[in-house]
């Protein structure tokens, strides 16, 4: 029995008693989902099960080379192979070292049904804080929130296969330094100039404002009109901002998508403003925002469909 057969035979297992405790643990943050918005195109109950999965004490704030961070890994593996993702190379994890630490990208793909020598980047961070002081940092937000739509991609994918590859990116260690991403980039398993662009999921399930943010399309204007002419859906709003031209903090190289920046790769990142959560043991599950993050996965998808309508 190879490595990756006995993964999933543990994460059946695993994934099966996980569902016998949440059958007698009520759900403390209930799912409400306002359908009269417009047909959803995934699973809106699967994506709120899956961030509050991986954001669970279970998987001991996911930090990189910690045995937390391997469950998120077997977890993300199973669901990816639920969903008929392949993967990118001869198996799903592509390793790599630095420091001390032993990490993992996760790395799955969807082929396109036409510009079949371009790829887009779909990407989010598994890892987060760890334990520290005796404190769990759960990072629901940050970013079981982005993992877990690239779980809802994967399902839209099912029934609205992509124009252009896609990549789903699962990256580690983005806490330490952006080191998944920057592994990949530079490391790529396909030729870089045939990447054509990386939308970067890193913080989309809460906002007080009601705000989603876009960023990177200063830097590649081609991407600008999409945004401009969205309309906007549900509980968000759609807004080009934090790109070192307004008072706010300057986000060009704040998570995953700056090894593409750096690559000159266009990217466009999709994330919410700094809450009171932010890096603390309290980004827990019960202090997400159900009908936002939905609506959020949703207009992401969206924009994603623009471009994939684009010979990029």
């Amino acid at each position: 029995m190879n490595r990756y057969t006995l993964i999933v035979c543990f994460a059946l297992v695993l994934l099966n008693c996980k569902g016998q405790q949440t059958q007698t643990t009520p759900d403390a943050n209930p799912i409400e989902v306002n359908t009269k918005i417009e047909n959803y195109l995934f699973d809106t109950e699967a994506l709120l099960k899956d961030v509050k999965e991986l954001s669970s004490d279970a998987y001991e704030g996911r930090r990189t080379g910690t045995k937390g961070a391997e469950k998120a890994r077997i977890y993300i593996i199973e669901r990816f192979l639920q969903l008929g993702v392949t993967p990118l190379g001869s198996g799903y994890e592509q390793a790599f070292k630095f420091g001390n630490y032993d990490a993992e990208n996760i790395l799955g793909i969807v082929p396109g049904t036409e510009h079949t020598n371009k790829y887009i980047v779909l990407s989010a961070h598994y890892d987060h804080e760890g334990i520290k002081n005796g404190d769990i940092y759960n990072g629901a937000d940050d970013d079981a929130s982005g993992i877990s739509a690239l779980f809802a991609f994967a399902t839209y994918f099912k029934t609205n296969p992509p124009k252009h590859n896609v990549i789903l990116a699962a990256f580690d260690a983005e806490e330490l330094g952006l080191k998944g991403a920057y592994h990949f980039v530079e490391n790529s398993m396909i030729p870089k100039e045939n990447i054509a662009l990386n939308l970067n999921m890193d913080m989309i399930s809460r906002s007080d404002k009601k705000e989603l943010f876009a960023v990177g399309s200063r830097y590649y204007p081609q991407l600008k009109p999409a945004i401009e002419g969205f309309q906007n859906l549900g509980q968000v709003k759609l807004v080009i901002g934090h790109e070192g031209l307004d008072s706010g903090d300057n986000w060009t190289n704040s998570s995953d998508h700056a090894a593409f920046h750096k690559a000159k790769i266009p990217f466009l990142y999709l994330g919410v403003a700094d809450h009171e959560d932010y890096h603390k043991p309290t980004d827990d599950f019960e202090r997400i925002h159900n009908q936002f993050y939905i609506d959020a996965v949703q207009t992401i998808i969206r924009l994603f469909e623009t471009y994939d309508a684009m010979k990029l």
